[in-house]
């Protein structure tokens, strides 16, 4: 289900985007094919057989204004920039990296020039004044078309590379953390741990049968995000949820353990604050150690009150596939009770 979510609201985001764009593209919002007045001023007297020339770069608000129709915003006094000539001779002038930009030069440096984040435009109808200090002219960019739906593509492949490096960073630690599972399961400390945590967590997970492993995995999950451990909570939530669908008597539907378990782990309480928050903000973390504590306290009791109250409405009741009393017989390997 929510691979149809994420691919609507992927749809729906490219029709919103392509919306937008063609609305551009109307209104010409960029000017792409009128050059922006500006005025350059030169260190030296200008040099036409010079490579290139330091220069400043100098639009006047007003006109700024008027040529893209804006009501907020506008140039600094002046850019530094670089005055060279093209290939087939065309002077143009580029702007320095990073420099403060208005909208919409700042979509314009983006869309035409994002590795190297510098604005960059060839100069027309430029008139040089008699002393050789100034210029005149007007600045043609780059056309720019379709920002926003090469926004969400560019963001797409760069979030389906993240997902894969996280993705590849996991192997190593859901291995880890399932082969210590596995292990403790057979030497018994899952079994004891089962019998610990047993009056605790067995008015939350009416359904589990006794002694059964999935008693210790939730234990070991719920553990591991109360005190910060988010890598060693994520196989033992995976490992947990495996063991509950072996007393799923319908595979394809998720049963009341099973949406318990995943309300506390959204709402787990942080007795220690995550690694990488530590990591982060340093000694600084006793600043909102408190207000993480409380606020994970209350959305762990919303949490409970929500699962238990929903699983108790009619709609829910008829789809839970413990209805009834029905479940799959519990089967818990006489080497964990060793």
């Amino acid at each position: 289900m929510l691979n149809y979510i994420w691919a609507g609201l992927i749809i729906v985001s490219l029709v919103f985007a392509l919306a937008s764009d063609v609305g551009d593209i109307v209104r010409d919002t960029y000017r792409n094919a009128d050059p922006l007045p500006v005025r350059i001023e030169f260190e030296r007297p200008f040099d036409a057989e010079a490579p290139r020339q330091a220069a400043r770069l100098v639009v006047d608000p007003i006109a700024f204004r008027q040529f893209y129709g804006v009501t907020d915003g506008a140039p600094e006094a002046a850019y530094e920039a670089t005055l060279r000539a093209t290939a087939d001779g065309t002077p143009e002038l580029v702007l320095t990296e990073d420099a403060t930009l208005p909208a919409p030069l700042d979509v314009i440096r983006d869309a035409t020039n994002p590795r190297d984040n510098i604005l960059q435009g060839t100069l027309q109808n430029v008139t040089i004044s008699g002393d050789g200090t100034a210029a005149t002219g007007g600045l043609q960019f780059a056309p720019v078309r379709f920002v926003k739906m090469g926004a969400i593509t560019t963001a797409a492949i760069d979030f389906a590379e993240v997902a894969v490096t996280i993705a590849i960073g996991l192997i190593g630690v859901l291995v880890l953390f399932l082969g210590l599972s596995k292990i403790a399961e057979d030497a018994g400390i899952i079994h004891a741990l089962v019998k610990l945590v047993r009056p605790v967590l067995r008015p939350l997970f009416p359904d589990i049968p006794p002694d059964h492993p999935a008693m210790g995995m939730i234990a070991l999950n719920l553990a591991a995000n109360v005190f910060g451990l988010g890598n060693a909570a994520t196989p033992f939530g995976i490992k947990a949820m495996e063991e509950l669908q072996t007393l799923n008597p319908e595979p394809d539907t998720a049963t009341d353990s099973m949406a318990m378990l995943l309300a506390l782990n959204t709402a787990s309480v942080q007795l220690i604050p995550p690694i990488t928050l530590i990591a982060i903000l340093g000694i600084e973390t006793n600043n909102v150690y408190f207000p993480i504590l409380f606020t994970t306290i209350g959305s762990l009791i919303v949490a409970i009150l929500a699962a238990k109250g929903l699983s108790k409405l009619r709609r829910y009741r008829a789809t839970n596939p413990n209805r009834d009393g029905r479940t799959v017989p519990a089967v818990v390997s006489t080497d964990s009770e060793g």
